[in-house]
């Protein structure tokens, strides 16, 4: 607090300037009112604020910033008043100003409808940014404000998808996908093929499956798009992955948790060896975790490595091998090179086979960490799937130490919710009674323009974690059945998947319905 208050002096006293601590509610910002071009105010991070017919206030991080201001003074035939804002302020309402309007990729796409059917397009691709530069051609710009619309929405992924009739663009937002556009089946072809020539792959081939990836920029920061296409029957069918790491949270405190079980995990990464799992299906934060994890495991006195497929995001100061079939770099290869580098800790994307399986129990037997993922419904039946591999049940005893199983369920949105009375029939679905409810109530959203009508903004982490304590090894040893495996754990005081949803529920973050649907169990279905 006192650093700041001399920084402020010094501003004042030395510069003359003020600061601006609430740049994101200034005018300008919240309205969107963009009085210069993109390229100069992202080059130069100077943001108008205000302005009359004597002066524009402008803001910015470097109070020795002359020569811009100097060209604005002149270009504009204005006053500057020069304020003071933090760069990274500055950087989230510069991109906050020049966010594309809601409803440009709309009036785009129903632009292709008066537009010819002979349109061309370029093969360049360049790494500019999106936000900075306007294509003429209709296929190019409608594209990069799809991409644009799909990155500011949160979407992790976006579906081409062909139709009889039309192309079909879905989002998934939250993990729910949700139809967005359809534009005309003439500029199918267009569209896909600019897509490909993006991701750097064979254009004339439409037969095979393809992989690639894009690198672009949006708002000054690099996304990622990984890139795959498949032949269907009425085209091919691309899907981008959106790997933007602004919107990773690598920090086990930012997961979560409750409090216990946060505990309990961090005393797990810290042990000096043993093998750590962590389970659930494709999409619910099973590497956000485990980044998390390495995250908080590491220090200068230790040698991290990790062989991932593909390496989603860079870690600093851990060595990230990614798994290449092409050249036969398998995770069992990788894995086996890895423990000649004399490492402390590492971490496999996935224990794919019996191979895999074998290398990491030895690696995790002669004193190593391992961390690693499975796909199964609950933590229980990650002891049963490698069981399944073949391995045997003395070395999973003696090896395995947690299994941490999740899921992402979605928040309600906090600009549209209310509260409402449930009733027993809803909440018979849960087993709550109306006891566990704080005034008898729950919340839902009601749908707005921040959660584009869903009810849903964001998700939150529902977890359960098993510690292979001594009555769960003696189970081991008897029978891996994952039934009596959890019902061992419970009685070790494990909360499972849905109850822990329940607390959820009951503190208002989220809804019945969300639970049921990502835990929703074998009998039930």
């Amino acid at each position: 607090m006192k650093k700041q208050e001399e920084q402020k002096d010094l501003l004042e006293n030395l510069y003359g300037m003020e600061e601006v601590q609430d740049l994101l509610n200034t005018a300008f910002v919240k309205d969107q009112i963009q009085k210069l071009p993109y390229a100069f105010v992202n080059k130069h991070l100077i943001l108008p604020i205000e302005e009359n017919d004597q002066e524009m206030v402008v803001v910015t991080s470097d109070p020795l910033l002359l020569d811009p201001i100097e060209e604005l003074r002149v270009f504009l035939g204005k006053d500057i008043v020069v304020k003071y804002a933090r760069h990274d302020l500055i950087k989230d309402a510069v991109e906050r100003c020049y966010h594309q309007k809601a409803d440009k990729t709309k009036k785009l796409m129903s632009d292709l409808l008066k537009t010819s059917k002979k349109s061309e397009f370029s093969s360049e691709i360049k790494g500019y940014d999106l936000l900075e530069r306007s294509e003429n051609n209709p296929i190019i710009e409608v594209l990069n404000s799809i991409l644009i619309e799909a990155i500011q929405q949160k979407a992790s992924d976006i579906h081409f998808e062909p139709q009889e009739k039309d192309l079909m663009i879905r989002y998934r937002i939250d993990g729910v996908l949700h139809k967005r556009h359809s534009p005309p089946l003439e500029y199918q072809a267009q569209i896909l093929t600019r897509l490909k020539v993006m991701a750097k792959l064979d254009i004339a081939e439409k037969r095979l499956p393809q992989d690639g990836r894009i690198k672009l920029i949006v708002g000054g920061r690099d996304i990622d798009f990984r890139v795959s296409t498949m032949p269907t029957s009425y085209g091919e069918r691309i899907v981008l992955r959106i790997l933007d790491k602004k919107n990773i949270l690598v920090g086990l405190d930012s997961l979560g948790m409750d409090e216990s079980l946060l505990k309990q995990f961090k005393k797990m990464i810290q042990l000096p060896e043993g093998i750590i799992l962590v389970t659930g299906p494709t999409g619910s934060g099973k590497t956000t975790t485990l980044y998390s994890a390495l995250n908080e495991a590491y220090s200068s006195e230790k040698n991290i490595m990790t062989v991932e497929d593909p390496v989603e995001y860079k870690l600093e100061g851990i060595a990230q091998i990614p798994v290449n079939p092409k050249i036969d770099l398998t995770f069992a290869k990788g894995l086996r090179h890895i423990l000649r580098q004399d490492p402390d800790i590492i971490m496999i994307g996935e224990i794919r086979d019996r191979e895999t399986a074998d290398i990491a129990i030895q690696a995790s037997l002669t004193g190593h960490l391992v961390f690693s993922t499975l796909h199964t419904n609950d933590a229980a039946s990650a002891i049963t799937r490698l069981a399944d591999m073949g391995i045997e049940p003395f070395l999973l005893s003696s090896s395995v130490v947690g299994i941490l199983a999740q899921r992402l369920v979605r928040s309600i949105c906090p600009f549209c919710k209310e509260s409402y009375e449930p009733s027993d029939e809803e909440l018979s679905q849960l087993n709550l009674s109306k006891k566990q409810l704080s005034e008898n109530k729950l919340f839902r959203g009601k749908g707005c323009d921040m959660c584009h009508d869903s009810g849903y903004l964001g998700r939150l982490g529902i977890f359960e974690l098993i510690a292979v304590t001594a009555a769960l090894k003696r189970q081991i040893m008897q029978n891996v059945d994952a039934e009596d495996l959890k019902n061992v754990a419970i009685s070790s005081n494990m909360t499972d998947l849905r109850e822990n949803g329940k607390r959820l529920v009951c503190e208002g973050h989220t809804t019945i319905q969300e639970i049921l649907r990502v835990t929703k169990s074998e009998e039930e279905i």
